[in-house]
C-alpha cells in the first residue's frame, strides 16, 4: 500500500475512509512525526519512498541526498518534518537531528517556505551554510534553488545570531572528530579563503579532503582540497 501525505486521496470521495481520519488526526495541533524508520523501496531526485509496517510514506529530502547518503533497499531513520497547509500535507526527511533542526531554523526565516529551505539544503549542508552565515556569504546562499539574493541575506540577518563559530567546526564523522582537535582544518580553511574561494566552498572541500586524507597536516588537507575544488 503506497500512502503519499500529499494526494493520497480525496475527501470529497472518500469523507469516512480510515486514510481521510488519519490524516485529520495528523492535522491536530501537537500532533507530530518525529521519525519514520523503513526500508527505501523507490529513490527519486527530491523524495523517497519509505516503506514501514506495510505503507509507503512520499518523503522530500535533499536532492544531495539520493547521491550520498540513500540508497535503495537500506533501512534508514528519517527525522521528520511535517508541513500542513490547507490544500496539501508533505513530509520532509532528514538523515540527522542537525540538519532537521537546519531545515526548521530556515522555515522560520520570513519568505522562506518547506520546498525553498530544502533547496538550501539541497545545495549546501548545515555547516556550510552556518559558515555562510557567519561569514556574510549571501552569495554562496543565494545559489540555491528558490533563494534570491535579498532572501539570501534576510537567512544571514535572522540567523547570524543562532549559529556560533563552535557550530561551524563541529564535525559528523569519527574520522573527522581528531583531526577536528588540531589547528589542521580552520588553517586549510584559512589558506583556500586567502586564495579567493567563499568560506562555504573551502568548508565543503577541506571536510572531503578530511575525510579522503585522514590526514592531521594543514598542508596535506590544503592539497587535497584544491584538487576537490578544480
Amino acid at each position: 500500500m503506497l500512502l503519499s501525505l500529499k494526494d493520497c486521496c480525496f475527501e470529497q470521495d472518500f469523507p469516512n475512509s480510515f486514510i481521510i481520519k488519519q490524516l485529520r488526526w495528523f492535522e491536530q495541533p501537537g500532533i507530530m512525526i518525529g521519525y519514520i524508520k523503513g526500508t527505501i523501496e523507490e529513490l527519486n531526485i527530491d523524495s523517497v519512498i519509505l516503506e514501514c509496517n506495510n505503507m509507503g510514506f512520499l518523503i522530500y529530502v535533499p536532492s544531495s541526498y539520493p547521491h550520498e547518503r540513500l540508497h535503495i533497499g537500506d533501512e534508514v531513520k528519517l527525522y521528520t518534518h511535517m508541513s500542513v497547509k490547507e490544500d496539501d500535507i508533505s513530509l520532509f526527511g532528514f538523515t540527522s537531528r542537525d540538519d532537521l533542526e537546519t531545515y526548521e531554523l530556515l522555515l522560520g526565516v520570513g519568505g522562506v517556505g518547506p520546498k525553498a529551505a530544502l533547496g538550501v539544503l539541497s545545495h549546501m549542508d548545515p555547516d556550510s551554510l552556518k559558515l555562510a552565515v557567519l561569514s556574510d556569504d549571501a552569495s554562496s546562499i543565494a545559489k540555491a534553488q528558490g533563494i534570491g539574493k535579498k532572501t539570501a541575506q534576510k537567512i544571514i540577518l535572522e540567523l547570524k545570531d543562532k549559529f556560533s563559530i563552535d557550530d561551524v567546526v563541529s564535525v559528523k564523522s569519527e574520522t573527522e572528530a581528531g583531526i577536528a582537535d588540531s589547528a589542521a582544518v580552520p588553517d586549510a580553511v584559512q589558506a583556500l579563503v586567502a586564495l579567493g574561494y567563499t568560506n562555504s566552498e573551502a568548508l565543503k572541500a577541506v571536510r572531503k579532503a578530511a575525510a579522503d586524507t585522514g590526514s592531521e597536516e594543514t598542508e596535506v588537507l590544503l592539497k587535497a582540497a584544491l584538487k576537490n575544488l578544480f
